[in-house]
C-alpha cells in the first residue's frame, strides 16, 4: 500500500489534481497579494513603486502565458505546468532573500508573484484547455465553476492568514522577518503544486496540446474580438488589483494588516458563494446574460466604495462587489471553451490570456501613480466606468452568438 502510494505511476483524477492544484495556488497568491504592498511600504518604497512593480508582474505574466501558448504543442502543458511550479518555488524564496528594489523588480517579471490573486497567471490557460477536455460540453460551466470555488476558498483562506506577520510581533518576532517566511511558504506551495502536476496522467494535460491546436482556425475572427472585450476588462480591473486595494485601504483608513486579510478572507468567500450561483443562472438566462448583468452592479458598488465618508461604508460596498464582480470568472471561461472548437481551445484559451494579461499591466502602475498624487480614489471610478462600458460591448456584440447547450 505503501509503495503504491510512492510510486511513479500512482496518478490524480484530472479534475480532482486540478482543483487541488489551483487551491494551492491562490492560497499562496492571495496573502501574497495582500502582503505585497505592506512589505514594500515597510522596505521604504513609494506608492507609485508599488504600482510599478505590479504591472512588472502582470507583464511578466502575459510573456510567460505568450511563451507557454506556443511550447505547448511542442513539449505538452503537463511539463509546462511542472516549470511553472519551479519558477514559483523560486519567486517566492527570490522574495524572502533580497531587499533591492531592482532585484525585485526583476524577480516580480520573471517569476509568479502575482498582485491580482490569481486572476492573471501563466497556470490558468494551461489549466483552462485541460479542464475543458475533461469535463465535456454538458458539464463545462460545472466544472468550471467548481474549480473557481476551489481556487476563491483557498484565497480566503490565505487572505486570513495574510496577517500572521503582525500577530508575530506580539510574540517578539521581527515584523520584517516574518513576512519574509510569508514568501516562503509561498515557494513551499509550489513544491506541493509541482508535486501535484507530477501526479497528473500525461494523456489529461498533454493531450490537450497538439499541433493542430497551436493556431486558431475557424473561430479566429471570435476569438480576436473576445480578447479585445476583455482586454478592456483587464485594464479596467489592473486599477483594482487586490495589492492595489489594500494600499487604498491602507492609506486611506489606517486599515491594518491584520483588518486586511479578515476583510479579504470575506471577499474571499463571497467570490466563492457566487461561482455556483453563476453557472444556475447561466443555465436559466445565458452565459452572456450572466456576465453582464451581474458585472454591472458589482462595477457600480465599486464606484459607490471610492465616495464612502468611513472605513465600515467602504468595505460595505467592497463586500457587496465581491458578491457579484467574480460571476462572470467560470461563465467567461466556459463561454470561451463553447464558441471554439475543440482542437482550437488551447490557442483560444491562450489568445484570451495574452491579451488580458498584457492589457492588465498597463494600469497598475496609472493606479500607483493616482493614489500618490491625490487620496481620492480615483483608480476605483475608473475601473467601474471602463467595466460598464465593456459589460454594454460585450452584450452587444455576443448576446446573440449562443452555445450549443443554449440553442
Amino acid at each position: 500500500m505503501n509503495q503504491a502510494l510512492v510510486s511513479p505511476r500512482w496518478t490524480l483524477d484530472p479534475l480532482h489534481g486540478l482543483f487541488a492544484a489551483r487551491a494551492l495556488r491562490d492560497f499562496g497568491d492571495s496573502f501574497v497579494a495582500i502582503l505585497l504592498p505592506a512589505y514594500l511600504l515597510a522596505l521604504g518604497f513609494s506608492p507609485f513603486a508599488v504600482g510599478v512593480l505590479a504591472t512588472a508582474s502582470l507583464l511578466g505574466s502575459a510573456c510567460l502565458t505568450l511563451g507557454a501558448g506556443w511550447l505547448g504543442a511542442l513539449y505538452g502543458y503537463r511539463r509546462l505546468l511542472q516549470l511553472a511550479a519551479g519558477l514559483m518555488v523560486a519567486s517566492g524564496l527570490a522574495f524572502a532573500a533580497f531587499r533591492d528594489y531592482g532585484i525585485l523588480l526583476i524577480v516580480a517579471f520573471a517569476g509568479t508573484i502575482n498582485p491580482s490573486a490569481g486572476n492573471v497567471s501563466v497556470f490558468v490557460p494551461l489549466e483552462h484547455a485541460a479542464l475543458a477536455r475533461e469535463a465535456g460540453d454538458q458539464d463545462r460551466t460545472r466544472m468550471f465553476a467548481r474549480y473557481s470555488v476551489a481556487g476563491a476558498v483557498a484565497a480566503a483562506v490565505g487572505a486570513l492568514i495574510a496577517g500572521t506577520p503582525e500577530l508575530a510581533t506580539l510574540l517578539g518576532v521581527d515584523r520584517s522577518t516574518a513576512m519574509r517566511s510569508m514568501f516562503v511558504l509561498y515557494a513551499l506551495l509550489g513544491v506541493a503544486g509541482r508535486y501535484l502536476y507530477r501526479r497528473l496522467p500525461r494523456h489529461a494535460i498533454d493531450g490537450a496540446a497538439t499541433p493542430a491546436s497551436a493556431a486558431l482556425g475557424p473561430s479566429r475572427a471570435i476569438v480576436m474580438k473576445l480578447a479585445a472585450l476583455f482586454s478592456l476588462d483587464a485594464f479596467a480591473g489592473g486599477f483594482v488589483v487586490q495589492s492595489l486595494l489594500a494600499l487604498w485601504l491602507f492609506q486611506r483608513f489606517n486599515l491594518s494588516l491584520t483588518a486586511a486579510g479578515v476583510f479579504f478572507f470575506g471577499t474571499g468567500l463571497l467570490s466563492a458563494l457566487s461561482y455556483p450561483v453563476a453557472a444556475r443562472l447561466s443555465r436559466r438566462i445565458g452565459l452572456v446574460n450572466t456576465m453582464v448583468f451581474t458585472h454591472i452592479p458589482s462595477s457600480i458598488a465599486l464606484m459607490l466604495a471610492a465616495f464612502a465618508p468611513s472605513l465600515a461604508s467602504a468595505l460595505a460596498w467592497l463586500l457587496v462587489r465581491a458578491a457579484l464582480s467574480q460571476m462572470d470568472v467560470p461563465t467567461r471561461s466556459s463561454y470561451v471553451m463553447a464558441v471554439v472548437t475543440e482542437s482550437e481551445r488551447s490557442a483560444a484559451a491562450s489568445f484570451t490570456s495574452v491579451p488580458r494579461s498584457l492589457a492588465s499591466s498597463a494600469s497598475p502602475a496609472l493606479a500607483g501613480a493616482l493614489f500618490a498624487a491625490s487620496s481620492f480614489a480615483w483608480p476605483l471610478l475608473i475601473c467601474g466606468s471602463l467595466k460598464i462600458l465593456y459589460d454594454l460591448l460585450l452584450l452587444a456584440q455576443f448576446r446573440q452568438l449562443k452555445p450549443p447547450e443554449e440553442q
